[in-house]
């Protein structure tokens, strides 16, 4: 029997109690579901009855797949995204990192050269060349499935500009204007949600047993990858500032720390 989509999307929130947003996670399966955008989607709801594909997407989410997987994008920063099932879904604190890279160069005509060291989706680099038009960059990767999601979002979002490649913290030899870099840094041992951990890469989310592995290994490698005048803009666990940031100060760079919107320690601001 036909459902109406405002009633559709009440049974799907309902369902989605672990979620922290669960009435959002409805909106963007069934807008999905419609081959609209949410928006148009909050704008004729009453229009709509829900589509059977709509009930298939709820069942699995239901079974914490993360939505970005079942829709296949993440908006993230100023540009949307393919994602998939293999490559870490990017999320909003990462966005810390390009509010510390606009800061560092408001006044200038920005970064020419842009190197980011374990792209995934491309997000981080992508994002700054949407910031910055006159830019290119590199985005690296060890895993293959990555480096395919990162090279069509790279075609599509910035053709010409985005070079997408293998390879590890070690970079390309070059130094670049402006280093971006979000590494692995759970614990091993740490408590995370199902979607997570059911779902997501493990080998970019943990690292080690107190999540510094990956920070260790880069640290020493970091300084001669930028530029003069450049920056470094580095992820961090909330409870990581002062423990990453003293692996970077102890090879003699300059360190800073940049907050998120919540209020916690999210990027280490490094320079040589």
């Amino acid at each position: 029997m036909p459902i109406s989509a405002r009633a559709a999307l009440a049974e799907a929130a309902a369902r989605f109690s672990f979620s922290a947003t669960p009435r959002l996670d409805a909106e963007l399966l069934l807008a999905h579901a419609l081959g609209i955008t949410r928006e148009r989607l909050l704008l004729t709801l009453g229009d709509h009855i829900a589509p059977p594909a709509f009930a298939a997407l709820v069942e699995r989410r239901a079974r914490h797949e993360p939505v970005a997987y079942l829709t296949g994008t993440r908006a993230f920063w100023t540009v949307d995204l393919d994602v998939a099932p293999g490559v870490l879904i990017p999320r909003a604190d990462s966005e810390t990192l390009i509010e510390a890279a606009v800061a560092h160069f408001t006044g200038s005509a920005g970064p020419k050269r842009v190197l980011d060291l374990g792209t995934g989706s491309g997000a981080l680099l992508l994002a700054a060349l949407d910031q910055w038009p006159a830019a290119s960059g590199i985005g690296l990767d060890a895993s293959p499935a990555a480096l395919a999601i990162a090279a069509a979002n790279a075609a599509r979002i910035a053709p010409g500009r985005a070079t997408i490649a293998s390879g590890g913290w070690e970079g390309t030899g070059e130094a670049f204007d402006l280093v971006l870099c979000n590494p692995p840094y759970i614990a091993d041992a740490a408590s995370l949600p199902r979607e997570v951990t059911d779902y997501e890469p493990a080998s970019a989310l943990f690292a080690g047993a107190d999540g510094l592995d990956d920070y260790r290994a880069l640290a020493p490698l970091l300084g001669r990858q930028i530029a003069p005048g450049g920056v470094a803009c580095i992820e961090i666990g909330a409870d990581q500032g002062a423990s990453a940031a003293a692996l970077f100060r102890a090879v003699g760079c300059d360190v800073t720390l940049r907050r998120d919107l919540a209020g916690r320690d999210r990027c280490l601001v490094v320079t040589p």
